[in-house]
C-alpha cells in the first residue's frame, strides 16, 4: 500500500487542570469528562507528583483517519524502534473488501522525520498487510532487530502465537503452542532484559468469531527462547489483555478486561482491573505471587499498560491515560478524547497513543532519554 507523507502541525499546550481528590470523593454523580473538542488534549493533576512527570506538557496529532475512512487504524501494538525512529501498531478488525470474507488487521509503519533540534516535522505512514503465516497481529515489541508480533490466529488450527519480524524478512515463529494446544488470542507481550518474553493469552479471537473454541484457560505466559522454557504464569483473569513490568523488572502488571463483552460493549459490572503480582525465584526460576488490586479505572476498562522508569504505571483507559504512582495511588490523568488504547515511550519526553482512529503525541516533562523505558 502507498505510503502517505504528513507534515507534523506544531505543538499546542494542554490545559492543565489541578482536582481534589478530596472533593472528588464526596460528589453524588461520577467525575464527568472534560467537555473539549476532538482535536484537544488536556491534563488533570489530582497529585502533586503529577507536576513532575508532566512538566508543561504539549500535543500535536500526528495523524487521523477520523475524516477520511473511520477506521481505527490505531489500536494495538505501539512498538518503538529507536533505532530507526518508527513505531508499528496494528489496527482493530476492519471490515474486508468483500463481505464473504472475515475481518482483517493491519500493521501501520510510522516513519518520523525529525530536525535539528529532535523534533518530529513530517510523518511518513504506510499501511501493510500482515504475512499469511503471522494472521491477526495484536500486540508487540521492539526486538532485536525487528518486531516481536502477538499473532491472534484465525480458526485454523496451528495457527497464532508469538512472532518476530525482522526487518525486511518474513516472520518467524517463536512460539505458536502450549505443548501441542493451540493458544487462544495471543495478545500483548513485553520482553524482560534477560529476553525472556512475557504476554497475555485472553479470548478475543473466538468472541468475534474468527478463531476457533479455547482449549486452554486464558493465561499469562513467559517464554524462554534460549531453552524453549514455555510455563503458565498466572490464571484465573477473565481476559487478560496489556501487560508491563516494572523498571526493576520485580513486578509484573497485567490489565484485566472481563467488563469488555464480544460485541464491543462494557458490563462495567464486571472486572476493569489492573492487577500487580511479584515476582519471585524458587531454584533459579520465576514464579507470580502476591496477586493484588493494583487500580480499578477511573473511567472505563484498561487496555494497554506502560512503566517509567520511576515506577509509575500509565493505563490507557476510556478517558486517556490513568497515571498511578508505583503504589497504586492515582496522580492525574491526560485526557484524551475517544480514550487511549494502546502507549508507548520515543525519545526523550515523548509519549505516543493510540486512540483508534487517531495517533497523537504527547510531550511531557522528563527530558532524559534514559528517564523513560523504551
Amino acid at each position: 500500500m502507498a505510503a502517505v507523507t504528513k507534515s507534523v502541525i506544531p505543538l499546542q499546550q494542554c490545559k492543565v487542570e489541578l482536582i481534589d481528590l478530596r472533593g472528588c470523593a464526596r460528589r453524588s454523580s461520577p467525575r464527568p469528562l472534560k467537555s473539549h473538542d476532538q482535536n484537544d488534549i488536556s491534563v488533570t493533576v489530582y497529585h502533586g507528583d503529577m507536576a513532575a512527570i508532566v512538566g508543561t506538557p504539549s500535543f500535536c496529532l500526528l495523524l487521523s483517519s477520523h475524516e477520511a475512512s473511520n477506521n481505527p487504524f490505531f489500536h494495538e501494538a505501539c512498538a518503538y524502534r529507536a533505532d530507526r525512529d518508527e513505531l508499528y501498531m496494528t489496527s482493530s478488525l476492519l471490515k474486508p473488501a468483500r463481505t464473504s470474507d472475515g475481518p482483517i488487521v493491519l500493521i501501520s509503519k510510522v516513519k518520523l522525520t525529525r530536525n535539528d533540534t529532535r523534533a518530529i516535522v513530517s510523518v511518513e505512514w504506510q499501511k501493510l498487510r500482515p504475512p499469511q503465516n503471522m494472521p491477526m497481529p495484536a500486540g508487540g515489541a521492539a526486538y532485536h532487530n525487528g518486531v516481536l508480533f502477538c499473532s491472534q490466529g484465525t480458526l485454523a488450527d496451528g495457527t497464532g502465537g508469538l512472532y518476530y519480524m525482522p526487518y525486511g524478512q518474513p516472520p518467524e515463529p517463536v512460539v505458536t503452542n502450549f505443548f501441542g494446544r493451540d493458544f487462544n488470542s495471543p495478545h500483548s507481550v513485553v520482553v524482560a532484559r534477560d529476553g525472556s518474553m512475557w504476554f497475555t493469552d485472553p479470548p478475543q479471537g473466538f468472541e468475534r468469531a474468527f478463531r476457533a473454541n479455547p482449549v486452554l484457560p486464558c493465561h499469562v505466559y513467559r517464554y524462554v527462547p534460549e531453552t524453549g522454557d514455555l510455563r503458565v504464569m498466572a490464571d484465573d483473569l477473565g481476559r487478560p489483555h496489556g501487560i508491563a513490568l516494572s523498571p526493576d523488572e520485580s513486578t509484573v502488571y497485567v490489565t484485566n478486561t472481563t467488563a469488555v463483552r464480544a460485541d464491543g460493549s462494557q458490563d462495567l459490572r464486571l472486572a476493569a482491573t489492573t492487577y500487580a503480582f511479584d515476582i519471585i525465584k524458587r531454584f533459579g526460576s520465576p514464579f507470580l505471587t502476591n496477586r493484588r488490586i493494583f487500580a480499578f479505572s477511573m473511567t472505563g476498562v484498561p487496555m494497554g499498560i506502560i512503566c517509567d522508569t520511576r515506577g509509575n504505571v500509565y493505563a490507557g483507559c476510556a478517558d486517556g491515560v490513568e497515571i498511578f504512582s508505583p503504589g497504586g495511588e492515582i496522580l492525574g490523568v491526560i485526557e484524551v478524547p475517544g480514550g487511549v488504547t494502546s502507549l508507548f515511550f520515543g525519545r526523550s519526553d515523548e509519549l505516543f497513543l493510540c486512540a483508534e482512529q487517531r495517533l497523537w503525541l504527547v510531550r511531557i516533562g522528563v527530558k532524559d532519554d534514559h528517564d523513560l523505558l523504551s
